[in-house]
């Protein structure tokens, strides 16, 4: 994609979202059916202080659902078990095949939970753009888009038997409504919330993504710091980051957009929030993937039906062209995650940089074979090939030396938050 259309996606979606997140959370404040924090006369004298009140409160009523133990079947796993905040916000319920583990013993999933952190940031519902002849997906919750928004997207594993194991909504709500944080509930969305089971259900999801967008994206980062003018990167963190930036070497701004020299950090997603299909290799450890015929498709499915193409497609473009593309996550916390891309293959940090630099020079160290082992030969032709360094000629030699892939290791470093609850 054009660097100009890469550039301005970002602008106008970030500013769309934030603006809206902002927008939604002062509405929900002021609803009808919650009500928050008891309004004295001086608030009510005062509009915005009764909806920022009234948002405190969803926010904290949400960071108390996201870390109840007891709203899994079994009980014993929060949302916060697959989003743990040592672990950038990521880590798989302590799954060591790189994909989440369940709450019901035995259960794995078939996907790296992601982060959750900076997740406001996301272009939602999912969409599909074309700018100059090329049309790309961009924005949508999960790895495949099919959640339109974090309210929704905070609702989906309560209910998904590899992960929270819920059998109904209602068996959820029934869990909130014993909880120690139910009058909590009852005060923020209403008094007869419980007596509506979609209601309630839903306002689990609308609590939850107001801690997510309030308390998950503080911009704390060194690298936002080096941005406000408030610290200067170690000579090895700044070589990273040309690197970084260096369209003939890592390329990886391309993709991961940033703006270093703003002085807001929030001019620097680290993501363009589309997808690709980069040539993962398999991982062979998780379960479904031992049936050979099985292939994780994205886009395309298990997960979700694949979505309708709008009629401004690019001429000839079908929704098999995005078979096997996932959605580009942040970079903001990467060094903090202990597995890595959709199917957890990389449980080092180094190794991806690793195989970024190589995957066209060395494929058979990554695939056993020369080309790649995890997508149908119909589909081989959606990986990418334009971009650097996945343009890069095989007997061009890697694309990066094992100095210049460490000192980029050590940039992403610089984009780890300060430690913060829960």
């Amino acid at each position: 994609m054009p660097e100009t259309m890469s550039t301005n996606l970002l602008r106008h979606a970030g500013e769309r979202l934030l603006s809206l997140a902002l927008l939604l959370s002062l509405t929900l404040g002021l609803s009808a059916c919650g009500g928050g924090a008891t309004a004295t006369p001086t608030d009510l004298a005062n509009p915005v202080a009764v909806a920022l009140a009234a948002t405190n409160d969803r926010i904290n009523l949400g960071q108390q659902i996201f870390t109840d133990a007891n709203l899994s079947e079994p009980r014993g796993t929060p949302c916060a078990a697959c989003h743990q905040a040592t672990m950038g916000f990521a880590g798989n319920h302590g799954g060591r095949n790189g994909v989440a583990v369940g709450s019901l013993p035995g259960s794995i999933g078939s996907r790296n939970a992601m982060s959750n952190s900076y997740l406001g940031l996301i272009p939602t519902p999912l969409s599909f753009v074309t700018v100059d002849g090329v049309t790309e997906a961009v924005g949508g919750l999960f790895w495949d888009g099919r959640a339109e928004s974090a309210e929704l997207q905070a609702l989906g594993p309560l209910l998904n038997p590899l992960e929270m194991n819920n059998t109904s909504r209602k068996s959820v709500v029934d869990k909130i409504a014993q909880s120690r944080y139910a009058a909590q509930f009852r005060q923020v969305f209403g008094a007869d919330i419980f007596t509506d089971t979609d209601a309630a259900f839903t306002s689990i999801g609308v609590a939850i993504a107001a801690f997510e967008r309030a308390r998950l994206q503080p911009f704390s980062s060194k690298y936002d710091a080096m941005v406000r003018g408030q610290a200067t990167l170690s000579p090895t963190e700044a070589r990273g980051m040309a690197l970084f930036m260096d369209p003939a070497k890592g390329n990886c701004a391309g993709c991961h957009l940033m703006n270093p020299t703003s002085g807001r950090p929030e001019d620097s997603a680290f993501s363009e929030f589309t997808y690709y299909a980069t040539g993962i290799p398999r991982n062979p450890a998780i379960p479904k993937n031992a049936d050979p015929a099985f292939y994780d498709l994205g886009l395309c499915g298990p997960d979700r039906t694949p979505p309708t193409l709008p009629s401004s497609v690019a001429p000839g473009v079908t929704i098999s062209h995005f078979c096997g593309q996932f959605r580009m996550p942040t970079l903001r916390n990467v060094a903090e995650r202990p597995a890595f891309m959709h199917n957890g293959f990389f449980k080092n940090l180094t190794e991806v940089v690793r195989f970024y630099a190589t995957r066209n020079s060395d494929p058979v160290r990554w695939y056993g074979q020369a080309v790649s082992n995890d997508l149908p030969a119909q589909y081989l032709g959606n990986i990418e090939v334009v971009k650097a360094p996945f343009n890069r000629a095989a007997n061009a030699g890697p694309a990066l030396t094992e100095a210049e892939i460490a000192d980029i290791v050590a940039f992403l470093h610089t984009l780890s938050d300060a430690p913060v609850a829960p």
